[in-house]
């Protein structure tokens, strides 16, 4: 029996709009998969992309953004701040050669519980089809040299 790939996904919600929205597809007992750590935010404008590499780079396969819809932001335009930001962290993702699928932007309003779910799903099957990150850049433990990096004595040096 193969077991098959669940992927970590870690999803940076909106204090005000897409948090609410997961609540709420929570207390109407909306299922969606258990895959997704949410993390709460004042304002997806105010998620930082460095966030987003960490989380790669610590070990999730993908990562949701979440706010508010443009124009209805808590903070007036932060959610736009958020999608130029998307748009940047898509480029330098390719540049390090990981899928434009793994890292996406979504709008969710509180009321909306159950598309926020669909969200969710849908990010978590197209996770689930590209197959687990392996991203090299793991944090190394301090004192060790990963074994693919060749060392070089100081005498060759």
């Amino acid at each position: 029996m193969t077991e098959q790939f669940e992927p970590v996904i870690i999803g940076f919600t909106c204090n005000w709009c897409s948090y609410r929205a997961a609540d709420l597809a929570g207390t109407s007992r909306i299922k969606y998969p258990p895959n997704v750590r949410l993390i709460r935010l004042m304002c997806s404008g105010r998620l930082d992309p460095t966030f987003v590499l960490s989380a790669l780079s610590e070990g999730a396969d993908g990562v949701l953004i979440a706010g508010c819809h443009p124009g209805e932001c808590h903070y007036l335009e932060q959610n736009y701040k958020a999608l130029r930001r998307h748009r940047l962290l898509q480029k330098t993702l390719a540049q390090f050669g990981i899928e434009a699928e793994r890292v996406r932007l979504t709008w969710a309003s509180a009321a909306e519980g159950a598309k926020f779910a669909a969200e969710i799903t849908e990010m978590v099957e197209e996770v689930r089809k590209l197959g687990p990150l392996n991203w090299p850049a793991r944090p190394v433990p301090a004192g060790t040299v990963p074994a693919q990096i060749p060392v070089l004595s100081e005498e060759a040096a």
